[in-house]
């Protein structure tokens, strides 16, 4: 594993972490050897699940599920907080 063990980083620094990672995807899967490919799917289902460790009861937008995503006209975003009038 390479970096530090997520859950010995504090909510700051793990979403720091999270961002970063976030961030760098695209590239990485577009240009990245196969084993970077893997090292990062590695690191970014550790530093997610311990986010969802640490917040099982996180804010989910209506609009990002199934259900709302259904009730949701052709031309809506599904942004956080949509209102879906």
């Amino acid at each position: 594993m390479t970096g530090v063990d997520p859950n010995r980083l504090d909510d700051q620094q793990l979403m720091k972490e999270l961002e970063t990672i976030h961030r760098t995807r695209h590239d990485t899967l577009l240009y990245g050897s196969n084993d970077a490919l893997r090292a990062h799917n590695e690191r970014m289902a550790q530093l997610e699940g311990e986010y969802l460790r640490r917040n099982p009861r996180r804010l989910v937008s209506a609009g990002r599920t199934r259900e709302g995503a259904r009730e949701r006209g052709c031309g809506e975003a599904a942004a956080p907080g949509a209102s879906g009038t």
